[in-house]
């Protein structure tokens, strides 16, 4: 009985999903990258929220006088903490191109 109700308890809890905060990464001011990563535990279905995301990486793009940015590709997963062959901690990074030029307002100083 006990080791049903540790199988019940694992498959329950491996189909938990978790809302993760995307962050910067990296930025690639040259090619106009931004990659945005968060972290995924073992038994964890994580996911971000893309329209936050979006705007994560807009705002870096913003930044670096881009418009706004387009997510592309899939996301890279990669392995951050091993046991022995076993992955127990994933890092997910999803990147996004900068596109377009910011168009900024001058700034009134009292002269034109």
């Amino acid at each position: 009985m006990n080791k049903f109700l540790l199988a019940a308890a694992v498959v329950s809890l491996s189909a938990c999903t978790i809302t993760r905060q995307a962050e910067v990464s990296n930025v690639d001011a040259n090619s106009g990258v931004v990659r945005l990563s968060y972290g995924q535990a073992m038994l964890q279905s994580a996911r971000t929220d893309n329209y936050v995301a979006n705007g994560t990486a807009t705002k870096q793009c913003q930044q670096l006088g881009y418009a706004t940015a387009v997510s592309y590709g899939q996301p890279i997963v990669t392995c951050t903490t091993t046991s022995g062959s076993l992955c127990l901690n994933n890092s997910v990074t999803i990147q996004y191109q900068c596109r377009g030029i910011a168009i900024t307002q001058p700034k009134y100083n009292g002269y034109w």
